[in-house]
């Protein structure tokens, strides 16, 4: 029954890299090879009216700053005057505390953000750029209105206002006004507020036709499908659109789903909103709650995909004006920031299939973050907190080994007595089994059950921005970038060979060099891993050590180095 036992846990090791691996392919835009996900069966595919979905003219890649074609109706050219036209567009570099926005005149789009407060990963100095418009990238928050030759994101506006928050200043307004397109007028004001990452946007529609016009604002995100810069191919977070609504909640859209025509997500709604999302960072268009709208993501030219939400206007007389009000988020992660925000938007913070458990987690987390003031101290602390509330549990599986241990040697003998009688040697281990009084599950179901536990607690250390940029000790000065010395992967595989080698070799000779194949295969991942992963790691392994060692030697088994015979 000792086999039993370490294959029980080999199939559980075995199902967790599966898992790993299954979320790894669904992250990098592929289909999960052994968990497919079900199809929301009142879910709308994503395949919206072409009079209503903004679609493509065309993407210029003549210039890096060539703005996105992306967003008029099918069919139709932008109408602007001839005046307007000639207009060259000019870029607004705007900034506050926390943010550095560059806007285009062409549409009154922001086609650039920069995070003062976040470094690019290895450039201290140089602010994170999410939002981009270059020769390698292409990421823009845009709208207009459709439903007729009025403005859109192509039609060139005037700037107004001031381009830097003032010292005392907790409000900075900027206003982009068109001109008449089919006698309509849109002019849009952005209201950007310090230390805040949302972005307040009214689009006033001004009818200075002799008819009434009855046009829809849309709102999208276009982005090219590309992985972020400087993402491990050892794990990955979701990349793409993702829509949320009080109906289905959270649902994310691969965009390989959507240049098949296959992606699947609540259409029409009156309520949520639609983001894209990426490693520590999102953006996310908040239509005002209650508005009915209809959400779209699509494919817009080669390798650039736009998520979005069209809402109606309403009948605008003519020398009438009608208002529309929403919010656009640009910014990290921050999980207690984004649940102030909207519902549901601390959910673009990936934690995968344990979310119900991560979340707890990152709240713990964040609590002894606020006493110690260290992550890297809090991940420890965490962990040893995870111990002591699992202790029982261990302590009844690692006295379950020992006692497995003790009885070993009666074991062995009895099948080396009937190898020829598969049968009664099972009958004879069974006798000694009950005789002993030992379980030889026992040292196999308390572990099961702290399996999600941890991995959740992968999840919430990879996906928390805050682990950006924050250092732990001496050399370790990011514990989201792997470790530059290699010092931590080096003890945590150390530390996983210990393990390995106070546990009992099994009989089969190849089984003993499998059992030490395996985790040294496992700790090569953990080089290219996050320190604050492996740290995570390394002090799990550390603490089951020592409760390991502190049982046995309790229950009078002393623990032993097993080698195998290579």
């Amino acid at each position: 029954m000792n086999d039993i036992r370490r294959t029980i846990l080999w199939v559980i090791f075995a199902f967790s890299l599966i898992m790993l691996w299954d979320q790894w392919q669904v992250h990098n835009g592929n289909k999960a090879t052994f968990f497919p996900g079900a199809t929301p069966t009142s879910a709308t595919r994503a395949s919206a009216p072409a009079s209503a979905v903004p679609a493509a003219t065309g993407v210029p890649s003549a210039t890096p700053s060539a703005p996105v074609a992306a967003g008029l109706p099918p069919g139709q050219a932008a109408a602007t005057s001839p005046s307007a036209a000639a207009a060259p567009s000019e870029r607004i570099e705007v900034t506050t505390d926390v943010l550095k926005l560059v806007f285009d005149t062409e549409g009154g789009s922001i086609v650039k953000s920069e995070f003062l407060k976040y470094d690019e990963q290895g450039q201290p100095g140089h602010p994170f750029v999410l939002l981009d418009n270059s020769a390698n990238r292409v990421y823009q928050a845009q709208s207009g209105l459709i439903g007729g030759p009025f403005p859109t994101h192509k039609t060139p506006m005037a700037f107004s206002g001031e381009r830097r928050l003032a010292d005392g200043a907790n409000e900075l307004v900027l206003r982009f006004e068109s001109p008449e397109q089919g006698g309509v007028r849109l002019v849009k004001t952005y209201t950007l507020k310090r230390g805040a990452y949302v972005i307040d946007v009214k689009h006033e529609v001004i009818n200075r036709s002799g008819q009434p016009v009855n046009p829809q604002l849309y709102l999208q995100l276009v982005r090219d499908g590309n992985k972020p810069p400087g993402e491990s191919s050892f794990y990955s977070t979701f990349t793409g659109p993702a829509v949320y609504t009080d109906a289905k909640k959270y649902q994310k859209v691969e965009f390989s789903d959507i240049e098949k025509g296959k992606a699947e997500f609540v259409t029409q709604s009156p309520d949520g909103w639609v983001a894209m999302v990426q490693h520590y960072f999102a953006s996310a268009w908040l239509p005002a709650t209650g508005a009915p709208r209809e959400n779209f993501a699509r494919k817009i030219d080669n390798n650039l995909y736009a998520v979005g939400a069209i809402s109606a206007v309403g009948a605008v007389e003519p020398g009438a004006t009608r208002a529309v009000d929403a919010r656009l988020f640009i910014g990290p992660q921050e999980e207690k920031v984004l649940e102030s925000i909207a519902p549901g938007l601390e959910l673009v913070k990936d934690y995968g299939f344990f979310t119900i458990l991560s979340k707890p987690l990152y709240w713990l987390l964040d609590k002894l973050h606020g006493f110690i003031g260290n992550w890297g101290w809090s991940i420890i602390a965490l962990v040893v907190l995870l111990k002591i509330a699992f202790y029982w549990l261990n302590a009844k599986a690692y006295q379950s080994m020992a006692r497995m241990k003790a009885i070993n040697p009666k074991v062995m003998e009895l099948r080396e007595r009937y190898k020829d009688n598969p049968q009664q040697m099972q009958m004879e281990m069974m006798r000694v089994y009950r005789e002993e009084k030992v379980n030889p599950m026992g040292g196999c179901l308390p572990i099961m059950i702290q399996i999600p536990v941890f991995i959740a607690l992968y999840w919430v250390l990879l996906s928390s921005v805050e682990m950006r940029g924050a250092p732990w000790i001496l050399w370790i000065k990011d514990l989201s970038v792997k470790d530059p010395y290699f010092i931590l992967p080096v003890i945590m595989t150390l530390t996983t060979l210990l393990q390995t080698a106070l546990n009992p070799l099994p009989p089969d000779p190849m089984q003993a060099k499998m059992m030490w194949f395996m985790p040294l295969i496992f700790s090569v991942m953990f080089f290219f891993f996050p320190a604050g992963l492996v740290l995570y790691w390394i002090t799990n392994n550390v603490l089951t050590i020592a409760q390991q060692w502190l049982i046995n030697t309790r229950m009078g088994v002393p623990p032993k180095f097993n080698m195998p015979k290579f």
